[in-house]
């Protein structure tokens, strides 16, 4: 190991304890530099780069220890390096000293992860541990201080930092009677520990029995999308799409948009069609119709889209962006998005609207209706439509007023 104590590696100089401000974006934007150093490294040393990602969790944590977490935004920066340095640590061919050694300062990072940051590391620590040997050798060392931590005895009894690593070493090395054996010993079960078990069901080859498990783990302070998710990867393992798709694809389906939720199912069942897969979306979102106008849009169902855009509240600004956008090659949906914007617009949608994003509306629906060689029809449409308006102060009506002559 003689290379890694003599490499520099950029990020250590940022990384000190308490290094960052306030400030969420600043710190987020170093992790991510961090991380991209240590895999450009592991492209050609990778036991040097597993070296830099054990160096980088030790110190991130600190390192972060005053930056403002509520928004979540570096908490969800920080899991995701995580996942990443884990992969370059558990891909690198270490002998088993070196990885023990790994394993030491990882854990003592873990134990004192006061915020805390990397508490999820202990998700991975199976996959840390790479060989079932070492596993075995961790679960062994663990597991009696799980045992005490949930011992019926409320003075014995308390929180262990390393339960969950536990749990994941036990699953690494094949002792999964081990885990059930377990779980049954914690006094207040939840989804965090209760997860393990349904793996390790699973990878007894007893799916029903997994599904069954974690169902039995709905609660009150358990997450039904994980729960749901984890189900769903029971069943898809075993080949029961069907079954899957009709019982958990879209609770354990979430994206940070509508367009990502879609894109998330579509890859997790490339065998169904978009109509059928946007058609169970939107109905599994009651109301919320018009917001799956732009997803419509990006996978070629135009019509679909312009009924969506029309059940339900919808972007007055995104429909003008279409018309616009799609007026030179698709004239007739352009028209149809932007009769949407005013129709949504005259009813009082749309945040933080102006007199600019009424005229921009009007235009681009005009500039799509000569396009589409329907410039008298569409006008007329706009000015019934913009006549009818009867919210608020009418300010649709006063933007456009002369120039329809109401």
């Amino acid at each position: 190991m003689s290379k890694a104590k003599t490499y520099h590696w950029e990020f250590t100089r940022r990384f000190r304890r308490r290094a960052f401000g306030w400030k969420s974006q600043p710190a987020i934007q170093r992790v991510r530099q961090a991380v991209s150093e240590i895999k450009k490294v592991a492209r050609r040393d990778p036991i040097l780069a597993a070296e830099g990602a054990v160096l980088l969790l030790e110190r991130v944590s600190p390192a972060l220890e005053h930056v403002d977490g509520s928004s979540g935004a570096i908490g969800t920066a920080v899991t995701h390096a995580i996942e990443e340095l884990v992969a370059v640590i558990a891909r690198a061919p270490a002998d088993a000293t070196t990885r023990e050694g790994w394993l030491e300062r990882l854990w003592q990072a873990h134990a004192n992860d006061e915020i805390p940051y990397i508490e999820r590391l202990g998700d991975f620590w199976g996959e840390l541990c790479v060989s079932p040997e070492i596993a075995a050798a961790w679960a062994d060392r663990l597991v009696g201080i799980v045992e005490m931590a949930w011992s019926p005895d409320p003075e014995r009894r308390g929180f262990f930092h390393g339960t969950t690593a536990c749990l994941s070493a036990l699953l690494r090395a094949g002792r999964y009677e081990a885990i059930l054996a377990l779980l049954e010993k914690d006094p207040f079960p939840w989804w965090t520990y209760r997860q393990w078990g349904v793996r390790a069901l699973a990878a007894l080859g007893r799916p029903d029995e997994a599904i069954a498990y974690a169902e039995a783990s709905r609660g009150i302070n358990d997450s039904p999308v994980a729960i749901a998710a984890a189900c769903e990867e029971v069943l898809l393992a075993s080949g029961r799409v069907e079954e899957t798709y009709r019982r958990y694809a879209l609770e354990a389906t979430r994206g940070t948009s509508y367009l990502a939720a879609y894109r998330a199912l579509a890859r997790k069942y490339p065998q169904k069609g978009p109509e059928e897969l946007l058609g169970d979306l939107v109905a599994g979102t009651p109301g919320d119709e018009g917001k799956w106008f732009a997803t419509a849009k990006e996978v070629g169902l135009f019509d679909e889209a312009i009924r969506l855009a029309n059940r339900a509240p919808c972007d007055p600004k995104t429909l003008t962006r279409t018309a616009r956008d799609f007026a030179g090659g698709r004239p007739e949906f352009a028209v149809e998005a932007g009769l949407a914007a005013l129709h949504w617009l005259v009813e009082g949608y749309g945040y933080e609207v102006s007199g600019a994003d009424v005229w921009a509306a009007y235009t681009n629906t005009n500039k799509a209706a000569e396009k589409a060689g329907r410039t008298a029809e569409v006008r007329d449409r706009i000015r019934t439509l913009v006549a009818s308006e009867t919210y608020g102060e009418r300010f649709v009506t006063r933007v456009l007023g002369r120039e329809l002559g109401l």
